[in-house]
């Protein structure tokens, strides 16, 4: 891991967690999010852990893509590869959804359609000078459930966006990895029923790390996500539909 990275929703555990690899690493760190208090915090973090340099840049991708503007003027400005890496997410109860279906927009923008215009605009710069991508998504994507089929509907989107994002990618050497966590102690996850297997932030960044290293181009953290979610996906459809998973 090294040049320019730009990290979406870095106000996140899993964001911190990674950004400060990145820090240990040497690099250059942009970090981007709603709130810019916190982001100042974390980058004053960053930069005593070893960063190049780090920047803070607000942004809300639920106003994409007129408020990408700055942070691709950014990205171009420099020299050298730069990369993504998304961790940009929101994550309302099902339940609030179903009352108020208007949430369905801003879950979209913040799990999907936000970063997707954002890896779409910053695509020439990438090809151009070289860089690598890595997306977040959830294992909430691989089927709809009924405890969260909204979320989980937004992060498959996102699945198949960067699915083709990576063939796209591919013909100009650019590595992209799509990372499937399971349960995360994070504040999104925090006091919801039914959590199992609970990693940690630290661990989903050390994961990723080493699934660039590798170069996975899909990559379940913790791996036996990937065991659970290969039977989830065969159980059939008739009976699928009665269990309350």
């Amino acid at each position: 891991m090294d040049g320019h990275w730009i990290v979406l929703g870095a106000s996140s555990a899993m964001a911190r967690a990674f950004a400060r690899r990145l820090a240990a690493a040497g690099c250059q760190i942009t970090l981007t999010g709603r709130d810019t208090a916190d982001l100042a915090r974390t980058a004053a973090d960053l930069t005593l852990r070893g960063a190049v340099d780090v920047a803070v840049l607000p942004l809300d991708l639920r106003a994409a893509p007129a408020a990408l503007e700055p942070l691709l003027a950014h990205a171009a400005a420099g020299a050298g590869p730069v990369s993504v890496a998304v961790f940009a997410g929101s994550m309302p109860p099902q339940a609030a959804v179903e009352r108020d279906p208007g949430l369905l927009s801003g879950l979209v923008a913040d799990n999907f359609t936000g970063a997707a215009a954002l890896l779409l605009a910053v695509a020439p710069t990438i090809t151009a000078r070289g860089g690598t991508v890595v997306g977040v998504s959830s294992v909430a994507g691989d089927r709809g459930r009924v405890g969260n089929y909204a979320y989980g509907a937004a992060k498959a989107g996102f699945q198949t966006f960067l699915s083709g994002y990576r063939n796209r990618m591919a013909r100009a050497g650019v590595h992209v990895m799509t990372v499937k966590p399971g349960f995360v102690d994070t504040a999104m996850t925090w006091g919801l029923p039914g959590l199992f297997l609970v990693a940690s932030p630290e661990d989903v960044a050390r994961d990723i790390e080493t699934g660039l290293k590798r170069r996975r181009n899909v990559l379940y953290t913790p791996w036996f996500w990937l065991l659970i979610m290969t039977i989830i996906r065969l159980v059939p459809e008739r009976v699928f539909k009665r269990l309350s998973i």
